[in-house]
């Protein structure tokens, strides 16, 4: 595996790991929705308190889900789609694998079932 690879797993765990977690998932519908808002705004909409909206966004800003920017003394986050993106694109990848998996195995499946029934006939009758 090379370094480059390495480093596009880690980033879909930890888009993973933070999207496993309902309030984050609803954080970014909500940043979404908005464009973008203070944690204190978020927190309004969601049944936290604002410490744990602001540790629920530090787990998605570290995974590259949102990004927080200074503006006077609020920080006003936003959604950020690269590393959503990133791995919709590995997910839909792995998809299609298992899809070139399952008609491998339905190809063969079907040809065992030919020869299952040319087995069948003898050679005098006909088929």
């Amino acid at each position: 595996m090379t370094e480059e690879r390495d480093g596009g797993a880690a980033a879909v765990d930890q888009v993973l790991a933070a999207l496993a977690d309902p309030t984050r998932r609803q954080l970014l519908d909500l940043l979404a929705a908005r464009g973008e808002a203070t944690a204190t705004t978020l927190a309004e909409r969601l049944p936290v308190s604002r410490q744990a909206v602001v540790k629920h966004l530090a787990v998605l800003d570290a995974a590259g889900l949102v990004s927080g920017g200074r503006v006077g003394r609020e920080v006003r986050y936003a959604v950020r789609p690269a590393a959503l993106d990133a791995t919709a694109r590995w997910m839909a990848a792995l998809a299609d694998d298992w899809d070139r998996r399952l008609a491998n195995i339905r190809r063969v499946a079907e040809a065992a079932e030919r020869e299952k029934g040319d087995d069948h006939r003898s050679p005098g009758r006909p088929a």
